[in-house]
């Protein structure tokens, strides 16, 4: 039986379709010495006949029809699985399997997942995420395929891409007063602040960042209140609350119907980010292509740079 294979099936059924040989052979265009070899071994690997043969056609043994429903199924099974493949291949069919930062459907995700289903239609989107640091463990784990996020990141069974985009983090207010040109560390010590990424403060590139900067300068950050998102950090913000720090690409999609303003930090942060996968992990033709768009969204979003000082 470990001789079996799927060609000496085929040729198995096309013959008892048939009922001769040659009309077998013509049909799944080979000779039919070749063919009739081929069932031969099949005869030899089941340790059965599956034809009498007559002068006129063949003639299917007990044996034969009590192989024949199997071998039907068996076959429509790889042809079924063939045409998955295929669907998947050819973006079909497939899913894309992606992972980024809660803020980034602010500025990117939207445009990008709405081309990407207009190009792709019978592809299914599956983007999830709360924080680089997040997406960089499901990745790892394998419950995703890829994702973008916020540099550094704990790179442990990973392959970090290049850094594919650059943003800069400004200070958010409602007050104009606050808005007096660029903001020191010194200043915001003093500031009324509304910090994001609670949950993950001991991670955030931005938190460590600052934090490090008010220990070099002997001064104490001391936020009024803490929140998991930007965009939950900005509306606070809009109502008077206190005052954010958030990527400019957020603060530009989000301050013109909030009515705030926004400075740059002195000296600047900038935040990069980058592509990553799983070491030795292999994408599907769906999410590879998704990364391809992503690519041509973002190259677009470096156009657009924070001015030196922008007021309400």
């Amino acid at each position: 039986m470990s001789n079996l294979t799927l060609q000496q099936l085929r040729y198995f059924l096309s013959a008892a379709k048939h009922k001769t040989l040659s009309a077998a052979a013509e049909t799944e265009h080979i000779a039919q010495p070749s063919l009739s070899e081929q069932i031969r071994r099949l005869e030899q690997s089941l340790g059965v006949k599956l034809f009498t043969r007559t002068n006129r056609e063949l003639q299917l043994t007990e044996a034969a029809r009590l192989l024949l429903p199997s071998a039907q199924r068996a076959l429509a099974e790889v042809d079924s699985l063939a045409d998955l493949v295929r669907e998947v291949r050819t973006l079909q069919g497939g899913t894309v399997s992606f992972g980024t930062f809660n803020s980034a459907h602010l500025y990117l995700l939207t445009g990008l997942i709405r081309d990407f289903h207009e190009q792709y239609p019978l592809v299914k989107i599956r983007v999830v995420g709360l924080n680089s640091s997040e997406v960089a463990d499901a990745v790892r784990s394998g419950e995703l395929e890829a994702g973008l996020v916020q540099l550094p990141v704990d790179d442990r069974g990973l392959s970090v891409g290049p850094p594919v985009l650059r943003d800069e983090v400004v200070y958010v207010s409602a007050d104009p007063g606050r808005l007096q040109g660029p903001m020191s560390i010194e200043k915001l010590a003093t500031a009324p602040l509304i910090l994001s990424e609670a949950r993950w403060s001991d991670s955030d590139p931005l938190r460590l960042s600052v934090t490090e900067r008010a220990q070099h300068a002997g001064v104490t950050l001391d936020p009024i209140a803490e929140v998991e998102f930007q965009t939950h950090a900005v509306e606070l913000a809009a109502q008077g609350v206190g005052d954010s720090l958030v990527s400019y690409h957020v603060a530009k999609s989000m301050l013109q119907q909030h009515g705030l303003g926004y400075v740059p930090l002195e000296p600047a942060f900038h935040e990069h980010f980058a592509f990553i996968t799983r070491t030795n992990g292999s994408l599907s033709p769906a999410t590879r292509e998704f990364i391809k768009h992503a690519h041509r969204h973002i190259s677009l979003l470096q156009n657009s740079r924070p001015g030196e000082q922008k007021g309400r």
